[in-house]
């Protein structure tokens, strides 16, 4: 970890963290939080994602569609319109619309192996964009005069690293250049996120085998050939064994390389100070614990 104890994180005039976690239990809250002041640059992996690397993809998928209407077909070939994705920090539409989900077509789902293929370029993107970190803390310092720095990595992190292998390149980046933060839920904050995916299922992404496993079950408890899953009914029927998928991935990760927060805590921080106080007992309470 760059901040060995609670005495290295007080003195330092440049901190840096980057935020680990399922969706929903405040990475971004609190990145909004600290960036609200203009003290801290808020670096979010999702926006990356979605304006660097997957950008075009999702711009021409809009065009796709849009190619399907005669009256803008005629627009689009004579370049009288122009589209493009208008994703923002808190409004991540674009990228989930390009992402999508498998099933029934006539219900907005696509074919397995279309979803596939573009979780796989989900994947590339994301662990272009978390090797980017370094990146974005250099142009936060020289273009912006941020001394301090949050990431606010993907909540699908866990699937493309291995926490135990100590040459894990994305590890080893966050870990050089930031205090890696899980944000970690109690089984009451797992039973909100779910009751709140229940109400808005959200475009995922999974671990290849893990999708594989759910739609091969899937089908065979539902006696449904791929064309009849339901894209809904499937999000919901991965998302309990995922949350049981993912937790002790992230634990790992904490425990490996940087430090847990519990979610009741971060949840309480109300500005910086909080914050810088918050992960000095963290830093000291882990320290007693080594």
């Amino acid at each position: 970890m760059i901040y060995q104890n609670k005495k290295d994180w007080l003195k330092s005039s440049s901190k840096r963290v980057s935020l680990l976690g399922m969706s929903g239990l405040g990475k971004t809250r609190l990145s909004n939080i600290l960036q609200s002041k203009f003290q801290w640059f808020h670096y979010s992996v999702d926006y990356r994602i979605g304006t660097r690397y997957l950008g075009e993809h999702i711009v021409d998928n809009f065009k796709r569609e849009a190619m399907k209407n005669t009256f803008l077909r005629e627009l689009l070939l004579s370049d009288s319109i122009y589209i493009s994705s208008n994703l923002t920090f808190n409004d991540l539409s674009p990228l989930s619309s390009y992402l999508g989900s498998p099933g029934n077509k006539n219900l907005g789902g696509m074919e397995l192996e279309l979803y596939i293929k573009r979780q796989q370029q989900h994947r590339e993107a994301e662990i272009f964009s978390l090797l980017d970190t370094k990146k974005f803390i250099e142009k936060s310092i020289k273009i912006y005069g941020y001394n301090n720095f949050v990431c606010d990595t993907s909540g699908s992190i866990c699937e493309i690293v291995d926490p135990l292998n100590p040459s894990d390149p994305v590890l080893n980046h966050l870990s050089s250049n930031t205090l890696i933060l899980l944000i970690k839920g109690t089984t009451n904050h797992n039973q909100e996120l779910v009751k709140r995916f229940t109400k808005n299922p959200k475009p995922i992404y999974y671990n290849e085998t893990f999708l594989r496993e759910k739609w091969k079950s899937y089908k065979k408890l539902n006696k449904v050939p791929d064309r009849k899953v339901e894209p809904e009914k499937f999000a919901l029927f991965c998302f309990e064994d995922l949350l049981e998928h993912r937790a002790p991935i992230y634990d790992k990760i904490a425990q490996n390389w940087g430090i847990t927060l519990m979610a009741d805590e971060v949840s309480k921080v109300r500005d910086e100070e909080d914050f810088i106080d918050l992960i000095s007992s963290n830093l000291a309470n882990n320290n007693k614990k080594g």
